[in-house]
């Protein structure tokens, strides 16, 4: 089994899943394991010779009698066990004087010694640890998940049993806790006072209880690990799951699945993993994250038997990995073997080319709002490029809250959308384009990383790499580029939970086709729905969001490319919750408006659109003679133009005298747009320059 360190952001995307279920949703809590008969807590058979002796250190452990003693049930894995673990060591300071013995407790039967050791270090935990080899202390408490906490008062009845306190909760991240139910509790202990709230409901990991008293399958009959339960976990969960990626724990070794068997489980029934947020009645995606309800029984019915290992057979699930690569492409190693050789890139293959963002890493502080950073590179291309993929990896994922790589072209020359090439936000992977499909880069052209960083409390560096992958020019029959659609204007009210932000796209080359959408709000978003209005006036839902998680951030590819000639408009209807109600919300009493920070919004969605090449892209469509062609698109290139550029002044030109200055404009595009339109350097846009900025991005 495999133990590394998992970036915090990481862990905060994992814990909120793991924690509880997602935004809005009715929880459906899986119901415990039944573990047999069960001490009770506050029993006279619960002496100081209930608890060992010595530390997983084999350090020896004095207790001291009529001492109160706060039992900690922890994971090594466990993101909300890591989260929380400084926490309980303040408390253990906080109240050492007090006479309070903390107590760090491993009934996982995943976690060795040598690991909890590891963990202890990495999080600072200077109170014992033990392992419960037996899983005994858990049993005779009722311990279910990690972190759990049981009080007990120096007589030795548990006075508290649940969370630590209420920063976690099902769907949700707190900015900071609201009630600190351990704390008080032992505050209340200290002085003698009732404890008012006795016991709260426990979030995070679910411990895996031994089950060698229930049958266990030798017939050949019933499910097994390595036949039947590790081809499905290479099918939905190794792709995340392995070690140099998001998910917390591998789940590529037996022991380690047996011991997540029961976390694994409940979140697949509460339908927190895999994450996919798109409602299935709408859009076939590429890379949808479903476990069918066959998949999940057989994983339910390996558990009840008692999770029998098998007989490995790495030819099966070499067979199986090659139908569920995570691009499509045949390989004949399972996933867990093809991480070793490609890591930490997505694909199966490494990148042509690779380039960090400058020379020297960028210096993060330990709190503070951090404004975009921008880092220019020069690749060094002096050819056109065709672009299939590009993955950004940061250098410090702990800090890096989401990157985005453009591209800017030499000084006046154009470009087609708004020149993205490549990003990364936590959760998302990396996909190659479709055969034929490209991204288009002029000779000359430099990259812009755009960075997002967020302190977490630790000061550290960051030096994030973004690496390409390239397709010859006789591969390509579609260029790609990357439109925004995007509302600045909106003010979200107070309390609004509902507040809707409408935004269409139209006119659109002959021949395109739409092949993603990627939504993007912030912690108020709630819903993205993206529907046709087509020129016969029929309409049709693409893409439902209806529970928008700015933790997850898909990009939804469509398994066919939506052809656009016959479409009128694009319609997107984007949702935000500004009320109590959402328990993400970090100020339901003010008014919102556009802003980079995550308390405040932003409203858009980047299309991805392809354009046939003439005359390649002839062989896949029948299109009209050249000539009609041209004149048909190069006039409505010529309306589109005049219309955007009518638009622009609308929106930005305050005071009417058809300029348009960088204070006029928001704060994103005077940093990274308004350099590319003033192509006189005068900090003046005339109607000029916008409308060569506009036809250089049609």
């Amino acid at each position: 089994m495999n133990c590394w360190t998992k970036s915090w952001t990481a862990l905060v995307v994992i814990a909120l899943s793991l924690s509880a279920v997602p935004n809005r949703r009715s929880p459906v809590v899986a119901a415990p394991p039944d573990l047999g008969p069960v001490s009770n807590p506050a029993s006279p058979s619960v002496t100081l010779e209930s608890f060992p002796a010595r530390t997983v250190n084999g350090d020896p452990i004095e207790w001291q009698p009529n001492r109160p003693i706060v039992l900690c049930f922890l994971g090594t894995e466990c993101p909300l066990a890591r989260l929380y673990a400084p926490r309980l060591q303040r408390l253990a300071d906080q109240f050492e004087d007090s006479g309070f013995q903390f107590l760090g407790v491993d009934s996982n039967r995943q976690d060795s010694p040598a690991e909890i050791q590891a963990y202890q270090q990495e999080t600072k935990i200077l109170f014992p640890l033990i392992k419960d080899v037996d899983q005994r202390l858990a049993k005779l408490f009722g311990a279910v998940r990690t972190p759990q906490v049981f009080v007990l008062s120096g007589d030795l009845n548990v006075v508290y049993q649940g969370r630590i306190d209420d920063q976690y909760e099902p769907g949700l991240r707190r900015a900071k806790p609201t009630k600190h139910e351990l704390h008080d509790a032992l505050v209340a202990l200290d002085m003698g006072q009732p404890i008012a709230v006795p016991e709260t409901e426990g979030v995070g990991c679910l411990i895996t209880y031994h089950r060698s008293d229930r049958h266990r399958s030798t017939d050949g009959k019933g499910p097994t690990y390595w036949t039947d339960v590790a081809p499905l976990l290479n099918k939905h969960c190794v792709e995340c799951h392995r070690e140099g990626e998001i998910g917390p724990m591998a789940l590529i070794d037996y022991d380690e699945v047996a011991g997540w068997a029961d976390m694994t489980l409940e979140v697949i029934e509460n339908g927190r993993m895999p994450p996919w947020h798109a409602d299935p009645r709408f859009g076939e995606f590429v890379g949808a994250r479903r476990v069918p309800d066959a998949d999940r029984q057989i994983i339910a019915d390996w558990i009840e038997a008692g999770m029998p290992e098998g007989i490995r057979n790495d030819a099966d699930i070499a067979q199986d990995a090659s139908n569920h690569s995570s691009e499509n492409e045949q390989s004949n190693q399972p996933i867990r073997e093809q991480a070793a050789s490609a890591a930490p890139w997505h694909l199966t293959s490494l990148p042509d080319e690779q380039w960090e963002m400058r020379s020297r890493p960028f210096s993060v502080p330990a709190d503070g709002v951090i404004e975009y950073q921008y880092f220019v590179v020069d690749p060094g291309w002096t050819t056109d490029r065709w672009v299939t993929a590009a993955q950004v990896i940061p250098g410090d994922s702990t800090v890096v809250h989401h990157a985005i790589v453009f591209v800017r072209p030499p000084d006046g020359s154009g470009m087609s959308g708004v020149g993205w090439l490549g990003g990364y936000v936590p959760g998302q992977r990396t996909r190659k384009l479709p055969s034929g499909y490209a991204r288009r880069v002029q000779a000359g052209s430099k990259l812009v990383f755009q960075m997002h960083y967020t302190p977490n409390g630790t000061a550290t560096t960051d030096l994030s790499k973004m690496g390409v992958w390239y397709a010859s020019d006789q591969e390509v029959e579609y260029q790609v580029s990357t439109r925004l659609v995007i509302d600045h204007e909106f003010e979200i009210p107070p309390r609004n939970p509902a507040f809707e932000v409408p935004m269409q796209l139209s006119g659109f080359s002959p021949g395109s086709e739409l092949l993603s959408v990627t939504p993007h709000m912030h912690l108020r978003g709630r819903s993205f729905r993206m529907d046709v209005q087509t020129k016969s006036n029929e309409n049709q839902t693409l893409l439902s969001v209806p529970e928008y998680d700015f933790n997850w951030q898909h990009t939804y590819q469509f398994v066919s490319p939506l052809q656009l000639d016959e479409i009128e408009r694009l319609e997107m209807s984007v949702q935000f919750d500004n009320s109590a109600g959402n328990p993400n919300n970090p100020a339901p009493d003010e008014y919102v408006t556009w802003g980079d920070q995550t308390w405040e919004e932003m409203s858009l969605a980047y299309l991805d659109i392809a354009t046939p090449i003439a005359p390649r892209a002839s062989r896949r469509r029948s299109n009209p003679p050249p000539d009609a062609q041209a004149m048909q698109q190069q006039a409505l290139q010529q309306k589109q133009t005049k219309q955007a550029t009518f638009d622009f002044l609308k929106k930005f030109d305050g005071n009417g005298d058809g300029i348009v200055v960088p204070e006029e404009t928001p704060l994103a595009f005077q940093r990274f747009g308004f350099r590319k339109f003033d192509l006189n350097d005068d900090d003046r846009l005339d109607q000029n320059e916008i409308e060569q900025a506009a036809a250089a991005r049609r």
